[in-house]
């Protein structure tokens, strides 16, 4: 991988888009790269979390970039749909994914962001979706997800004015976890990180899945797949061994764990 690189801390993955002179704008490569990556967190079992931030101080990422994705697609060359991997459209993906918002987060940024679990900025982050000003619109899961997360007046907002946001703003609109100094940023998104990985990895996946699952469907249907989702992790080998340990007042020793941190044989 070139503009986006995966590195390791034990058991926590740390993706980066490393492209900081173009403030980690977007390649067709880079999208590509993104993809995989996530792939790689799904597929590696020792790997139990993912971090994703940019590299530099000055952007976590501008999104697609307009000298040659957007080009792409505006030309018809290029098929939106084929981003789908890095914008974890339909994702298989259920591990936790901490993005650690380190400076702007404008357009396909902002989207991919949309697409983690857990959000911390900088106290210098910025936001914005400037799609419509120049004719074109998020459609890399925004349109789909943004009204599902905040409420429908300021996606609205943001969506059609295109204005930027500051980090205390997007907090205030519930698009973020917690904001921080920036130089405090990525010791927190990794603090989160590892002490989800000392919880049972069934439960998380468990949790994830259910909830990019369940919410479309009509409310008795969701509850029968939440029952079986619930009867799932109930009778899993976590779940055995962490009432065994919560009964005999000792750290439990997740099976699903056991492998977390170690490097694949």
């Amino acid at each position: 991988m070139s503009g986006i690189t995966l590195d390791r801390d034990g058991p926590v993955a740390l993706i980066r888009f490393d492209r900081p002179e173009k403030l980690n704008s977007l390649t067709l490569a880079m999208y590509e790269e993104l993809g995989a990556a996530f792939e790689e967190v799904r597929d590696d079992e020792s790997i139990g979390v993912a971090v994703l931030t940019g590299a530099g101080h000055r952007a976590f990422c501008v999104g697609a970039d307009l000298t040659e994705s957007i080009p792409a697609l505006a030309e018809g060359r290029f098929d939106i749909s084929r981003w789908d991997g890095a914008h974890q459209k339909h994702t298989t993906l259920f591990k936790p994914v901490i993005a650690a918002v380190n400076g702007l987060c404008l357009g396909g940024g902002f989207e991919i962001m949309l697409s983690t679990d857990l959000r911390i900025a900088a106290e210098t982050a910025e936001f914005g979706l400037p799609e419509s000003g120049v004719g074109v619109v998020p459609a890399g899961g925004t349109l789909t997800r943004l009204t599902r997360q905040i409420p429908y007046v300021w996606a609205m907002e943001l969506m059609l004015l295109g204005d930027r946001i500051t980090a205390a703003t997007a907090l205030r609109y519930g698009l973020l976890n917690a904001v921080v100094p920036a130089d405090q940023l990525l010791e927190a998104a990794m603090d989160r990180a590892h002490r989800l990985t000392a919880r049972s990895g069934t439960a998380l996946e468990t949790i994830k899945e259910s909830v990019l699952r369940l919410g479309d469907l009509p409310q008795d249907q969701a509850f029968h797949c939440e029952a079986r989702y619930g009867q799932r992790a109930f009778t899993s080998p976590d779940a055995h061994e962490g009432l065994a340990a919560f009964a005999e007042r000792r750290p439990p020793d997740f099976p699903s764990r056991r492998s977390v941190g170690k490097p694949p044989v």
